[in-house]
């Protein structure tokens, strides 16, 4: 794999790491297949029974990287599929056989706050920080659009999504996006306890817990593919892409979305 790297610190636990740690794990075509594809495999491996997901270095991630916005702006008919490639990745986590983790270790913006919705339990570090920025570039974040209001709330998730702004760990605890908050060189360690002990109980059980907690949620979500891509698709969203390139090429990286 290219955007991820595997271990397994505990009986029972896999951590996966997502490791463009350059590009702030930002995420592309090859990191939507990756994600999609190792769920999958994990699902089905005996030897896991639940899952942590962070990322390496400052971020969690970023969000979508946005040179691929930059190339999809203004073709809807590419922005469909590539829509689903995305749908079906954060859905891959969903579906995960086994639960979930998030160990949040840094900036989760854009997709990462979704991909963090897209996980059975969250735990993040005292640095870490939280925001929906599609809005800044004329999208609306699509994925978290649909799942926000079933774990945030309707507000919350208008609050953020409209808005665009960044949010701390502390806060992100008491919207719900965030179980445990721990100091950053904790985070890893509690991830990987909190796993474990998922991990110690029945297989079944916990894999039946998950599969009907999450039967509902299927809802929504073509609608959302066909809103985003005519948003990709409008003179606002293709010139906030361009003055965020612009920008970032006279700076150090700082976020995507």
């Amino acid at each position: 794999m290219e955007r991820f790297t595997r271990t397994d610190p505990a009986p029972g636990v896999a951590v996966l790491t997502m490791s463009r740690p350059e590009k702030l794990n930002a995420m592309d075509q090859t990191w939507f297949r990756e994600l999609a594809e190792v769920m999958g495999t994990i699902g089905v491996d005996d030897g896991v029974r639940a899952v942590v997901l962070t990322g390496e270095g400052r971020a969690f991630s970023a969000g979508g990287d946005i040179d691929v916005f930059a190339e999809l702006a203004g073709d809807v008919t590419r922005v469909r599929p590539h829509l689903k490639l995305v749908y079906d990745a954060f859905s891959a986590v969903e579906r995960c056989a086994v639960p979930v983790v998030a160990a949040v270790n840094g900036l989760a913006f854009g997709g990462g706050s979704e991909l963090a919705l897209a996980c059975d339990v969250v735990l993040a570090a005292e640095s870490a920080r939280f925001s929906f920025k599609e809005a800044t570039v004329g999208l609306m974040p699509g994925y978290g659009i649909v799942r926000g209001p079933d774990v945030l709330g309707r507000h919350w998730t208008r609050y953020l999504a409209l808005t665009g702004r960044v949010v701390d760990a502390a806060r992100a605890e008491r919207a719900g996006l965030v179980q445990e908050v721990h100091p950053d060189g904790e985070l890893l360690p509690a991830a990987v306890a909190l796993a474990a002990e998922v991990a110690a109980h029945s297989t079944l059980a916990v894999r039946v817990g998950k599969a009907f907690v999450n039967r509902d949620a299927v809802g929504g979500l073509s609608e959302s593919v066909e809103a985003i891509a005519l948003l990709f698709g409008t003179p606002e969203h293709r010139d906030a892409v361009a003055a965020f390139r612009a920008a970032r090429g006279r700076r150090p990286p700082q976020e995507e979305t």
